[in-house]
């Protein structure tokens, strides 16, 4: 894979773009209108797990300790719908501020077997709310791409930390190697597959007399390859050539 050597204020950077575009979004639909991009859920419902998740995060990274903290819990009865627009406001802000706060090595639990630095919330709430932008604006028929280096380290977020913590949602039978191609910006994963495990491949230091022919490659903007991942449909074009199973095999979403 390539170095994308993102960084705290990147990741915050894109949450105060994406932020205010998600509240937009939301506001515009109403809290009945249905997230295609999400079976089952309402704008009321993305709405709701949103600012329960940042209300947690919030709550819980600034504790300076790696034990698993409570899980979420969410209030009963829902606020009606304009107390739920400024709660989602008001989280927003208040976790962008307490990460900012935060240095990216501050200990932190975490959910995958990586460091436990606060670094990684950095980086998860920034792919978590660009997705689901997306996802309201979607809603609203007026969706934009997810910023092309920030959906080339949503790629390889999905590929570094979400399929290695068992969060696959492909079938985990295959084996192969997988190549992703963004095509609008200069970054390349392969990864080999290898049934229920899998390796992402350093492109720097892959040797000739390795096995890392592709059997399947997937192209395409690196929006499209992040959204297609987390179990969207794609805006645009994916090209697949060889088994197409195999890159279904990294879905996460």
């Amino acid at each position: 894979m390539n170095r994308l050597n993102a960084t705290k204020d990147f990741w915050l950077a894109a949450l105060r773009a994406d932020g205010p575009a998600l509240q937009d979004a939301v506001a515009q639909t109403g809290p009945e209108a249905v997230v295609s991009a999400c079976p089952g859920w309402t704008v009321a419902d993305l709405t709701e797990h949103l600012t329960v998740l940042l209300r947690w995060v919030r709550e819980t990274v600034p504790r300076g300790v790696v034990d698993r903290p409570a899980d979420r819990v969410t209030p009963e009865p829902r606020p009606d719908w304009s107390d739920a627009l400024d709660g989602l406001r008001r989280e927003l802000t208040g976790t962008i501020e307490t990460l900012d706060a935060l240095d990216a090595d501050f200990p932190a639990w975490t959910w995958p077997a990586q460091a436990k630095k606060a670094g990684f919330w950095h980086r998860r709430m920034a792919h978590e709310i660009s997705v689901h932008r997306w996802d309201a604006e979607t809603t609203a028929g007026r969706a934009t791409p997810i910023e092309t280096k920030l959906a080339a380290d949503g790629v390889s977020e999905v590929l570094d930390t979400w399929l290695p913590a068992g969060r696959r949602q492909g079938p985990t039978d295959l084996h192969g190697v997988v190549h992703l191609v963004a095509t609008d910006a200069s970054y390349e994963w392969f990864v080999r597959l290898r049934g229920a495990g899998l390796a992402l491949l350093d492109t720097g230091t892959i040797l000739d007399t390795d096995d890392h022919h592709a059997r399947a490659e997937a192209r395409g903007a690196a929006s499209d390859l992040l959204l297609a991942l987390m179990g969207r449909d794609t805006p645009g074009p994916l090209t697949i050539t060889g088994d197409p199973r195999l890159f279904s095999a990294l879905r996460t979403g």
